[in-house]
């Protein structure tokens, strides 16, 4: 079983520990500390040994931060975590509702006059201190690196991982390291640029095609690594972890230890490309004046998949998806008689997904919020909050595995007997939003800002909406979360591009009583052409991925436009023509029900 249910937040830990991190910010002269999530390779999962926001303050969503001052504390999370940091952190911290207020604005209201700010500089980003600075300076405040002030007094902390690296055979990756590394140096010295540090796990596994499991669900390597415009890697790495691919990649990847990553960048002769929104601070000082900032090279490539890339990942999605009817018709049977409970339902749903024989480990702690859980929007089950699955409420599921040939994610929303007032109305609209950026064609240069309305106006017509975006980047057998493409009001400034797979997730939620999310991921591909169409101005759409069937039951058919209906019904049809062949006695009965005509 992959996923456990143990509760990992402590919150009555919180008031000793913020008194004890207030001790050490008096002994170094600090009048505050800031705590983020992130570690020293800021991808959004991390270790245990870096998960120092959540030990500080009991808060395990995997985005936000803490500042600690002398007589107060905040914690600052974004509109996903609203209800869950209430359950899970302690009120000497006080939540913040970020992005809508910044740091920068309230270190200004709330920090004392003339007070130094004290940050871990391996923890932060180049971007975020140099705009910190330019906020804070002006008001007399004063931003200085430090040691990290939760190491000195986390006694009990667990060691950094040390599984070894393993490869991605060029099987699954369609492209072999070389050629990649080859075709980013060409960039390189496009850009004048004598090398591009590499901070990001994901761009690291991407490039050299190699693995790791250092990061729970992610299937990344802890490593840096610097790309020269040779086509030349240096992959800087703890003791023993790259030994077992060390020969498949080759004399141009030298395998140097972590820790001499510092010296290797004082003596590297610039520019060095360096992305600021990703390169810890510490770095970018080491490499001073020859640093160039650019974007992370690899960041665009990893996530236009090529085609050997999107055909695994077709294939993952039909083994999951007939692993997930399979559940669905275990849920429909067993939910009604009122025995299940939000653990049980998990426990089932991997097992199902590791009968499949392929599974590596699921993609994300699986959501499974029975009634009011569901309204907590990256809720995790524990033992302490494991409640039944009653007659009467919905039951929402996110939920993904980790495939070598491809990444999952889908969310289902189940009416477990007769729905809630209200909610087959709120999911019908969820439904139209997801139908509808389903069916989008747009032009080339359109981002994911451009898109995200689609799914949002069915629900702003009746006062509604959600707190999240629309959808996320997907690896493929990466992380689960990639960027840099995002359905989302903040996604202005990356154009979709065919091979980039992103989630379509809107959702609706009502605080202590149910929340409703569906999920496909999509493909952007070329648009083919219709009767009508202007040949001098080609489109792109989307191919979905997912195959499972929606919960007719909730589905208000008298609200649906026809051409929805028909995107459904086809949806419905494809989805038992795709997955029926991999299904037989009750689960095939079951899918051949659930796809009829509406």
């Amino acid at each position: 079983m992959f996923q456990t249910f143990e509760v990992t937040s402590n919150p009555e830990q919180g008031p000793p520990r913020l008194s004890a991190l207030r001790d050490e910010m008096l002994h170094a002269g600090l009048g505050a500390f800031i705590v983020p999530r992130a570690d020293a390779h800021r991808g959004e999962y991390v270790a245990p040994a870096d998960a120092r926001l959540a030990w500080l303050t009991g808060f395990t969503g995997s985005a936000g931060f803490a500042v600690a001052l002398a007589e107060e504390a905040a914690i600052f999370v974004d509109g996903r975590y609203r209800v869950q940091v209430r359950q899970e952190v302690d009120p000497v911290f006080t939540p913040v509702d970020w992005p809508e207020t910044q740091l920068a604005d309230w270190l200004i209201e709330h920090a004392p006059e003339g007070a130094t700010i004290g940050f871990d500089p391996w923890l932060h980003t180049a971007g975020e201190i140099k705009g910190l600075k330019a906020a804070l300076e002006p008001h007399g405040l004063r931003l200085t690196a430090t040691e990290n002030l939760v190491d000195a007094i986390w006694e009990d902390r667990p060691a950094p991982p040390a599984a070894p690296f393993f490869l991605q055979p060029e099987e699954f990756a369609g492209e072999s390291s070389s050629d990649k590394r080859a075709r980013l140096a060409e960039e390189l010295r496009k850009e004048g640029q004598r090398a591009a540090l590499l901070t990001l796990p994901d761009s690291i596994a991407w490039l050299l095609n190699i693995r790791g499991s250092d990061i729970p669900r992610n299937p990344v390597p802890h490593a840096f690594a610097l790309l020269h415009d040779s086509g030349r890697v240096e992959l800087f790495c703890g003791p023993g972890k790259a030994d077992e691919v060390a020969g498949a990649l080759g004399a141009d990847v030298a395998i140097l230890p972590a820790d001499s990553l510092l010296a290797a960048l004082t003596d590297l002769d610039g520019p060095v490309r360096v992305d600021p929104a990703s390169a810890p601070e510490r770095l970018a000082v080491a490499l001073g004046s020859r640093m160039a900032e650019g974007v992370d090279p690899c960041l665009l490539p990893k996530a236009i998949k090529n085609p050997t890339e999107i055909a695994g990942m077709r294939e993952a999605h039909l083994r999951d998806g007939a692993a997930m009817v399979r559940f669905l018709a275990w849920l429909d049977a067993e939910a009604p008689k009122g025995g299940l409970t939000e653990t049980s339902v998990v426990t089932e749903l991997e097992s199902f997904r590791r009968a499949t024989n392929a599974l590596e480990d699921i993609s994300f702690e699986t959501i499974a919020g029975a009634g009011e859980h569901g309204a907590i929007v990256h809720y995790r089950v524990n033992e302490k909050t494991d409640r039944p699955v009653r007659p009467g409420e919905l039951l929402l599921v996110d939920s993904g595995a980790q495939y070598r040939d491809g990444t999952t994610d889908i969310t289902r929303t189940i009416a477990v007997g007769a729905p809630p007032e209200g909610a087959a109305e709120a999911y019908t609209r969820v439904l139209q939003g997801m139908v509808a950026l389903s069916r989008a064609r747009f032009p080339r240069g359109v981002t994911g800002a451009h898109l995200d309305a689609l799914a949002r106006f069915p629900l702003w017509t009746a006062g509604m909406d959600f707190d999240h975006g629309t959808g996320h980047g997907v690896g493929a057998y990466l992380c689960v979360h990639e960027g840099p493409a995002r359905f989302s009001r903040a996604s202005t400034d990356i154009a979709l591009q065919p091979g980039m797979v992103l989630s379509n997730e809107p959702g609706h939620y009502r605080e202590g009583a149910w929340g409703i999310r569906i999920e496909n991921l999509v493909v952007v591909e070329e648009a083919a052409p219709l009767p009508t169409s202007d040949p001098n101005r080609p489109l792109l759409g989307f191919e979905t991925l997912t195959f499972v069937p929606f919960d007719r039951r909730l589905i208000v058919a008298e609200m649906l436009s026809p051409a929805e209906r028909d995107w459904i019904d086809a949806y419905h049809r494809d989805t038992l023509e795709r997955i029926g062949p991999r299904l037989d006695g009750a689960a095939l009965a079951w899918a051949e029900e659930a796809c009829a005509p509406l």
